[in-house]
């Protein structure tokens, strides 16, 4: 996510790097450069333009104190100003305290608001609600189908009709919820390629109809200013309370994020970065700005791993660390557990310096790799990984579809890992589920 935007701005602030002193001349080359940054990412022009200003504005206007430098004076200036632009604050969306919770998901044609239906009861569902879906998109091909499917995931119920009539199935849908104790109700609206009077008109119908608590207006981030101005179309003609951005694990210039709040004034609330229903997260401004200026997210990190580690039993992992009685099965749990957290590549860009590393590419398919060469292994031999000899590992190399290179890699890699762990238990080292830091996916 914002990868290349996060590259060209850690480039363009190490320009100034090494300067004594903030002057006219280094803010207005490093602010020119930004500047061209920003439109190269498809930030809107007129966004654009008022951004420099301001961080102009603070950097000629402030006095470099002795013991920061011109560059970390600029970052600073830029990263407050990115914050501002994002939204200053997290928004949190209404819950109606008493009744039921109408949420209602408006947008265009293939930005995933079906798909977030699905994360959006999940969520609830953890807050300790009870979510019923709504199946209103009666346009679009296996739309209810697929919202069927992703409630079935999570044992979330889904209400639809035979008849095409999104107005009946909404208004139906919130009687229903009404009656079987149902407190929140999400509406899966339907979307057109493009904005048209048909579909506002029914969109308009069904809020008035359902007079929702919350409408979140769903956008796809890489479609850039387009997604903007569909955003304002609806704002203007409809009207909602929220955004948010899906697809932003996707190769995203950020000119849509950077842009929407401004231009429409309304917050962003959430952000969608996959396909798992739990890659959902709620948008911090100051949490971006952090990572578009590369320097991680480590809180929403830690968040991540604190929703999960109630999947392990930490005490038990850590009484077999300490007896050096680690084996593949406590292995292949932490693997299952990191690819809960989601893609690596995105976890990495959480860590401080590790978003901007060009070389930092993981290949996502290790993961596979390594539970088919772990789950080729018998219980025995998972237990007790001294007993690998070179038959059984070349058995393990045709059972798991690999080569015995990838094998013996592995066992290599593990061991090392059991030296590392056997050193750290010395220090009083307590991993609490995590990989070595020397661990390596090839």
């Amino acid at each position: 996510m914002f990868e290349e935007l996060s590259q060209k701005l850690d480039k363009a602030l190490k320009k100034i790097t090494g300067q004594g002193k903030i002057t006219e001349t280094n803010v207005s080359e490093t602010v020119r450069e930004i500047r061209r940054i920003l439109l190269d990412a498809d930030v809107n022009f007129k966004v654009t333009k008022e951004f420099i200003e301001r961080v102009t504005a603070k950097a000629m206007g402030t006095e470099v104190l002795t013991s920061i430098t011109p560059a970390q004076l600029i970052t600073k200036i830029i990263y407050d100003e990115l914050v501002e632009l994002l939204g200053s604050e997290n928004a949190e969306i209404k819950l109606n305290s008493s009744g039921v919770t109408v949420i209602m998901l408006v947008g265009l044609q293939g930005s995933g608001k079906t798909t977030f239906a699905g994360k959006l009861a999940k969520k609830m569902t953890k807050l300790g609600r009870k979510p019923l879906l709504a199946a209103a998109d009666i346009y679009r091909p296996a739309a209810i189908e697929q919202l069927k499917i992703l409630g079935s995931s999570i044992s979330v119920p889904v209400f639809s009709l035979e008849v095409k009539d999104a107005r009946k199935i909404a208004t139906d849908a919130l009687a229903y919820a009404k009656s079987n104790g149902h407190d929140t109700l999400i509406i899966d609206t339907a979307g057109r390629l493009h904005v048209d009077e048909d579909l506002m008109a029914e969109v308009v119908d069904i809020r008035k109809l359902v007079e929702p608590h919350e409408v979140l207006f769903v956008v796809d981030s890489m479609t850039g200013q387009d997604a903007v101005n569909s955003a304002k179309s609806f704002n203007d003609q409809v009207g909602f309370d929220g955004m948010v951005l899906t697809k932003l694990d996707g190769d995203s210039r950020g000119g849509c994020a950077l842009s929407i709040r401004a231009v429409v004034g309304k917050p962003i609330k959430f952000i969608s970065n996959g396909e798992k229903l739990d890659a959902m997260d709620n948008f911090y401004p100051d949490r971006l700005a952090s990572r578009i200026l590369g320097k991680g997210d480590v809180i929403s990190l830690v968040e991540k791993a604190q929703q999960h580690f109630e999947d392990i039993d930490t005490e038990k992992l850590e009484a077999k660390l300490r007896k050096n009685l680690f084996d593949f099965d406590d292995f292949l749990s932490q693997i299952k557990l990191l690819k809960k957290l989601g893609p690596v590549s995105s976890l990495m860009s959480m860590i401080p310096g590790m978003s901007n590393m060009k070389n930092a590419k993981v290949d996502e398919k290790a993961f596979i790799r390594i539970e088919a060469i772990i789950n080729s292994m018998t219980p025995h031999e998972r237990s007790s990984p001294k007993v690998l000899n070179g038959s059984r590992r070349k058995r393990i190399a045709r059972g798991s579809g690999t080569s015995l290179q990838d094998v013996n890699r592995l066992l290599k890699q593990f061991q090392e890992m059991q030296t590392m762990l056997s050193r750290f238990n010395k220090s009083g080292f307590n991993p609490k589920g995590m990989l070595p830091k020397n661990f390596k996916l090839n």
